[in-house]
């Protein structure tokens, strides 16, 4: 039965994607996007049956995968293959945004923020806790991964110590001995090749400083408990 219905919307989607006019979607319900052959920047969108042709705004590819703005992706993120484009690429920039969608730097230095642009209007985004901006892969990144840029101990405010004890039981992590974070109950620090990265207690956990562990509250020291 299962590959029934398969070779069925198969069938459907051959039809959709080559024939000049579509007599229906392949599903009757509901919001679909599919893959157009030929063209990058549109894609078929089905509407509770109802087809329409749709083109990516300047700055977005469609891939069935990412969906910034109506089912469309950052073109630095889609793989086109071959595919071509059917409208003009050329970046429509406004101040601050090449293209009226992406996400872009708002500093040639080191930066805990960054830019997304929507219809060429930048956004001031802000990394998570101990993150910086690395243009490179148009997200956030650990400081001591973007070096030529940023200093790990400035952003963390934070310097790793050249040595560990043996018998501390910083060492017990050795080769990234942690460190609390004064007065944060849900982060703590870790040393990577000797540069500071901030590490946040995920799942509802706090930073137990005598074990040097993310643990449930109740199992926390008491300043940790609430």
């Amino acid at each position: 039965m299962k590959r029934f219905a398969g070779l069925i919307l198969s069938l459907g989607l051959a039809v959709l994607c080559s024939a000049a006019s579509i007599p229906q979607c392949p599903e009757p319900y509901g919001e679909q996007a599919y893959l157009h052959p030929d063209h990058c920047d549109q894609f078929f969108l089905c509407t509770n049956g109802t087809l329409t042709l749709e083109t990516c705004e300047n700055g977005l590819l469609f891939d069935g995968k990412g969906a910034v703005h109506n089912h469309c992706n950052y073109n630095w993120a889609v793989d086109c293959g071959a595919r071509k484009f059917a409208t003009d690429q050329t970046p429509l920039s406004t101040p601050a945004c090449e293209y009226q969608f992406g996400i872009y730097p708002d500093s040639h230095t080191c930066s805990t923020t960054y830019l997304k642009c929507a219809y060429g209007e930048p956004h001031q985004e802000h990394c998570d806790a101990g993150l910086v901006y690395d243009h490179r892969i148009h997200g956030c990144q650990w400081p001591d991964q973007t070096l030529e840029n940023c200093n790990p101990e400035a952003v963390i405010g934070f310097k790793c110590p050249t040595s560990v004890p043996e018998n501390s039981i910083n060492h017990r992590f050795w080769p990234y001995p942690r460190y609390p974070v004064p007065g944060d109950c849900h982060r703590l620090i870790t040393c990577v090749d000797n540069h500071p990265r901030l590490i946040t207690c995920g799942d509802g956990k706090v930073f137990n400083e005598e074990s040097l562990t993310c643990e449930d509250p109740e199992d926390a020291p008491y300043a940790c408990r609430h």
